[in-house]
């Protein structure tokens, strides 16, 4: 039996592809020991994986008061809203391993707010959700809550991009049928 296509738009040999996203999905695999489908699904078109990896990278990568382990949260939060089953394994498996915690990721996904996390992140995951399915209620008060939490206007913008650019790609997943990669099953359990 043949396995499950990971993309219902045509997926490019690794072989075929311009050099830096070549290298680029190279260097994952020889990091992860895979390459996530994410990546061949997103070069069938070469300069949108660039300015799509790009802005992923700003906005996960960064340092700050946000921790990476928080950035995924939000990921694996917003991502369940838009039932992407990508983002919420791929992004699941993430969170287990920079949260060094096994549960977090399950409990996240399915009700943060019945998740083992502090109050802090509940008001972040709180507001990322307003973003991802309210946007336009979100004003004054809801960054005041996050304030309260010790976020500031600038930790707000990252949640609100995290989120924002996250629904694109819960779009994007979920219309490609963009299937997740095995692997990121027993990653971090």
């Amino acid at each position: 039996m043949n396995a499950p296509a990971i993309s219902r738009f045509p997926v490019p040999e690794i072989k075929d592809l311009p050099d830096d996203i070549r290298e680029r999905i190279l260097a994952v695999q020889e990091k992860s020991g895979f390459v996530p489908n994410v990546f061949l699904t997103l070069a069938h078109r070469p300069d949108e994986f660039r300015a799509f990896f790009a802005y992923h990278d700003a906005l996960m990568d960064k340092p700050g008061p946000i921790t990476k382990a928080e950035r995924e949260m939000i990921v694996v939060a917003t991502s369940n809203a838009n039932q992407c089953q990508y983002c919420v394994v791929a992004h699941g498996a993430i969170l287990r391993i920079r949260a060094k915690n096994p549960l977090i990721a399950d409990q996240v996904a399915v009700n943060y707010r019945k998740a083992d996390i502090t109050p802090r992140q509940m008001a972040m995951l709180d507001f990322a959700m307003k973003v991802s399915t309210r946007a336009y209620e979100v004003g004054d008060a809801d960054v005041e809550v996050l304030k309260e939490h010790g976020f500031t206007e600038e930790d707000a913008w990252d949640i609100t991009a995290i989120s924002a650019f996250f629904g694109m790609s819960n779009r994007l997943a979920n219309v490609t049928s963009m299937r997740p990669n095995d692997e990121f099953y027993a990653m971090g359990r």
